[in-house]
């Protein structure tokens, strides 16, 4: 799973900082080049609900395998179609299918883990998506000096790697079929969950934009912030995993979300190589560890047979927040400039503390088989 999961965000994360730059150079607006990871994230948030539960009943292994092979359809399609809108078109339904493949992939893993270690788990499983973050901007943009056509074939060779690892992992049945159809739709993770579309929104910002905030304050090379938050989150996420199964979930998350309040923060202060760093360096210790033990924490309320559902929603909130971020920042960096954009998800990150405490009693209690668990 660690395999496959550094295999998806690699092709990922090579796309995903370079389309805006693509966008732009086939006469599209700086709004219209934060469309593609805007597009790309909601329509995977609208659909995960959906997409989750599916996975929950048609096996997750069998998604894997499906979506691994339907992004490379569409690295291919992005090579060859014209002009940005037929791009910002395609990217909608691409995102259907990354949200089953993030859904599946992610409950697939959780009922491979011990219970009593879930935090660490996750975590450790977690920082195969933050190594490849780390190095994909870095390939991406040196593939694209060779030609975008150069870098959606290479990004299509991964996804056929995805596919193969995939169909290599061993078929781990559910309860799900078993039981009686339910809602697919997990509505109290989801507005627990709302927490992270708070913080994610600063996220989705990050993503289109930290390169473009370099090299509009000639800082090179231009995707030096990912590359930092990606070390950062692999230097404490390992550490956090383990302190969230040991002293609790919900104390180790409260303070991780005032770092990533006060990293874009800094942001909102200055671009030059020293606030990216500092920004990097707080914004990755508070945000690599925040979702794993959220979803930790999530997880023992829980049961196995609807985790694929839970994980839909908490996508759903997730990807939300992302989209808008990188829509909306796009619009306000137009207009306004950079500083009042990360300023603005500085304060909706602030807004996710008291937004968590007061939401967290819809989650109920942990279930039965959580509760008896030896400590």
């Amino acid at each position: 799973m660690c395999g496959f999961t550094f295999t998806v965000f690699l092709s990922a994360f090579q796309l995903l900082p370079t389309a805006p730059f693509e966008i732009l150079a086939r006469g599209g607006s700086t709004f219209e080049s934060g469309l593609f990871l805007g597009c790309l994230t909601y329509a995977s948030a609208f659909s995960a609900p959906l997409t989750g539960a599916l996975s929950d009943r048609a096996g997750q292994r069998r998604i894997l395998i499906t979506t691994s092979l339907a992004l490379t359809v569409f690295s291919l399609a992005y090579a060859v179609v014209p002009g940005y809108w037929p791009m910002l078109a395609l990217v909608l339904v691409h995102g259907v299918f990354w949200s089953g493949l993030l859904s599946a992939s992610a409950a697939y893993l959780t009922n491979s883990i011990p219970e009593t270690r879930r935090g660490e788990g996750i975590a450790y499983w977690g920082l195969s998506s933050v190594a490849a973050i780390a190095v994909a901007p870095v390939i991406g943009f040196w593939v694209y000096r060779r030609g975008w056509t150069t870098l959606c074939v290479e990004s299509a060779v991964l996804n056929l790697v995805m596919a193969a690892i995939a169909w290599r992992l061993p078929h781990i049945p559910t309860a799900a079929a078993a039981q009686p159809r339910r809602q697919s739709v997990e509505w109290r993770v989801l507005v627990l969950a709302i927490t992270l579309f708070l913080y994610s929104f600063g996220y989705g910002g990050i993503t289109s934009f930290t390169a473009l905030y370099a090299d509009a304050n000639g800082v090179s090379p231009k995707g030096i912030y990912l590359t930092v938050l990606s070390i950062v989150i692999l230097a404490t996420r390992p550490l956090s995993g383990r302190l969230g199964d040991r002293v609790g979930h919900r104390r180790v998350l409260l303070p991780c979300l005032a770092l990533i309040a006060a990293g874009l923060g800094c942001l909102c202060i200055g671009g030059t190589v020293r606030w990216l760093i500092a920004s990097a360096v707080i914004f990755g210790t508070g945000f690599g560890t925040a979702y794993p033990v959220f979803v930790a924490y999530v997880m023992e309320h829980i049961g196995p047979e609807r985790r694929g559902a839970a994980f839909g929603s908490i996508l759903a909130a997730f990807d939300t927040g992302i989209g808008t971020g990188s829509t909306l920042m796009g619009g306000i960096i137009g207009s306004y400039g950079y500083a009042a954009a990360f300023g603005t998800a500085a304060v909706l990150s602030a807004l996710s503390i008291p937004y968590f405490l007061l939401t967290e009693r819809f989650i109920g209690r942990p279930s039965a088989r959580q509760s008896a668990r030896p400590a």
